[in-house]
């Protein structure tokens, strides 16, 4: 029997990266993560439903903002002592772009490397 493809079926796109070399006061400052994952939720097409963040005290403190949207979540992690960073961006539905808001988040947080992988999480049928 042929696969099918349902005309409803879940389009999941999930993108995950990891950054460094990053400048550490951008990654101690909660306000301006907040906003940047704000951002990347409107560049990624998605519905924000709630965002959180919090500070982790310490000496190797960071900062970690997690965006619910309709479409699933962004989830941006940081570790000031080590100038590193994870990003997490999963996306569902042929609407949105993972790859448009992981490249805003690029581009504001300057990484001097990093490395990113994209796992298709899409239904298939059979």
């Amino acid at each position: 029997m042929a696969a099918r493809l349902d005309v409803d079926m879940v389009v999941g796109k999930h993108l995950y990266a990891n950054l460094y070399d990053i400048d550490r006061k951008i990654l101690d400052n909660e306000e301006f993560l907040r906003d940047l994952v704000l951002r990347a939720v409107e560049a990624a097409h998605s519905t924000l439903i709630e965002i959180k963040s919090w500070k982790v005290g310490g000496q190797k403190g960071g900062v970690s903002v997690i965006a619910l949207v309709d479409e699933s979540h962004i989830a941006l992690h940081t570790w000031i002592e080590y100038g590193y960073a994870t990003l997490d961006i999963y996306t569902c539905g042929s609407h949105t772009d993972p790859w448009a808001a992981f490249n805003l988040v690029l581009q504001e947080l300057k990484p001097k490397k990093y490395k990113v992988g994209y796992a298709d999480r899409s239904q298939t049928s059979l």
